[in-house]
């Protein structure tokens, strides 16, 4: 069986009770897909894809909790400080796609499955030059994150 790039961060108890996916070094911020995460920890996955889907329609906003500086306030029930972080929701929906698949392939039941595993790490960071005026250039640069699911049957 070949082995992922990286490893997952989280081992469940029973592997044939739980189902992983990653989406490896996506283009995205990697700040959103923190708060993001955060969000969907605990949730069922069908309550992770409705929230997803809200927040690129832009009816439901991400609290944002550890990176709140100069957010713009929102009506969020507890919380303040809030975005519509669209491409980055975009994104971690495809690994949640990819999570009800997997749980779909080995025969559990969907509807069971709760997340109880979501974080998001930086991955590389990948670094091009612009030219500026009187010869100059300056770097620009890129980071991919990586997000990884771990969902078990509660």
């Amino acid at each position: 069986m070949p082995m992922a790039r990286i490893a997952y961060s989280y081992k469940p108890a029973d592997e044939t009770k739980a189902v992983k996916a990653m989406g490896y070094e996506i283009p995205m911020s990697f700040k959103h897909a923190v708060e993001i995460c955060r969000e969907l920890k605990g949730k069922k996955i069908s309550q992770a894809m409705s929230f997803l889907e809200g927040v690129i329609a832009m009816r439901i906003a991400v609290p944002m909790r550890k990176y709140k500086k100069k957010v713009a306030h929102k009506n969020i029930p507890g919380w303040y400080a809030g975005r519509y972080p669209q491409k980055a929701a975009r994104e971690i929906l495809k690994v949640i796609k990819n999570l009800k698949a997997n749980a779909e392939y080995k025969g559990l039941n969907v509807d069971e499955l709760v997340i109880v595993h979501a974080q998001a790490k930086k991955g590389r960071t990948i670094v091009r030059y612009v030219p500026r005026a009187f010869g100059r250039a300056v770097p620009k640069r890129k980071l991919l994150t990586t997000v990884e699911f771990v969902a078990e049957v509660k």
